[in-house]
């Protein structure tokens, strides 16, 4: 994979409907637990290795599908979190390694995956913009549909949404570590504002 890459309609629009009012009603689905970079922002992440992936299925059965398609086979450990944008809201620029918490040595994700499970019709502002340390490589808007691949050592960001409606995909950083590196990371972890577990 050369910077990125594009996946069209890998789902039925009815499976992404019931996926937009499953992540709505979540009880962990609240102002984002992430960083300052994620500027007006919600949702919940999943932390877990491979070998979790049955007890992300079982607490979230919802998500299975979009795990089968999604998780690459030779990662061994995740972090998962839907992503909620509206009008006002951005992501700064920023490397992902939402795994630091466990394990400070860690290297960025060998990808990153992208679903974007609902886009408001006509929405301005949105794009996801890829760099390298010396040039943009990509600039991507969105499409209900579209699940974008890309290289987890890019910088990546989310231009502000200028316009009214839901922006909502499922970001999915993945993994390969050393057996080392594994030992830090849980099985299975929820990150909530809403709650801990």
């Amino acid at each position: 994979m050369k910077y990125y890459q594009q996946q069209l309609n890998p789902f039925s629009l009815n499976y992404l409907k019931d996926l937009w009012g499953e992540i709505q009603v979540c009880p962990y689905f609240a102002i984002n637990n992430l960083n300052r970079d994620f500027v007006n922002t919600k949702g919940f992440s999943v932390v877990f290795r491979r070998e979790g992936l049955l007890l992300v299925e079982q607490r979230f059965p919802f998500l299975k599908p979009y795990l089968k398609v999604a998780l690459q086979p030779d990662c061994n450990a995740f972090y998962l979190n839907p992503l909620l944008l509206t009008e006002g809201s951005r992501v700064e620029p920023h490397i992902d390694r939402s795994l630091r918490s466990y394990c400070k040595t860690i290297d960025p994700p060998a990808l990153v995956s992208v679903l974007y499970v609902r886009i408001p019709e006509g929405m301005e502002g949105g794009e996801l913009v890829l760099r390298t340390p010396k040039q943009q490589v990509g600039l991507i808007k969105p499409q209900t549909n579209t699940m974008i691949y890309f290289q987890g050592d890019l910088t990546h960001a989310i231009k502000a949404v200028k316009t009214p409606g839901f922006r909502l995909s499922l970001v999915c950083e993945q993994y390969n570590l050393s057996d080392v590196e594994l030992r830090e990371i849980p099985e299975f972890k929820l990150e909530s504002r809403a709650r801990q577990s």
